[in-house]
């Protein structure tokens, strides 16, 4: 699907109805000392392997995709509700 690059759309900053900037919103790198990384690596460690199964049947074909919406008056970022495309395409 193709997504517009700006829409007007309701900034809650300005209280107004503004141009947003539009971007597909994207995962940041993993904290590799984060306590939750720590304890999944200390599971993993030695022999035995993982101690969650790996999950091989996946009943969804599709990934929420959620935007990231920048105004263009005063700079305020803002997400918008992921939904379930094959592709997004930022045209």
């Amino acid at each position: 699907m193709k997504i517009p690059k700006a829409l007007n759309t309701f900034c809650p900053k300005c209280k107004t109805h503004t141009q947003h900037q539009v971007s597909i919103y994207k995962a940041g790198k993993r904290r590799a000392l984060a306590w939750g990384e720590l304890r999944h690596a200390a599971e993993n460690m030695g022999y035995g392997g993982s101690k969650k199964p790996i999950q091989r049947r996946l009943a969804k074909v599709t990934k929420k995709t959620s935007l990231k919406l920048k105004c263009s008056k005063c700079g305020y970022t803002l997400q918008r509700r992921g939904i379930r495309l094959k592709k997004a395409e930022v045209a």
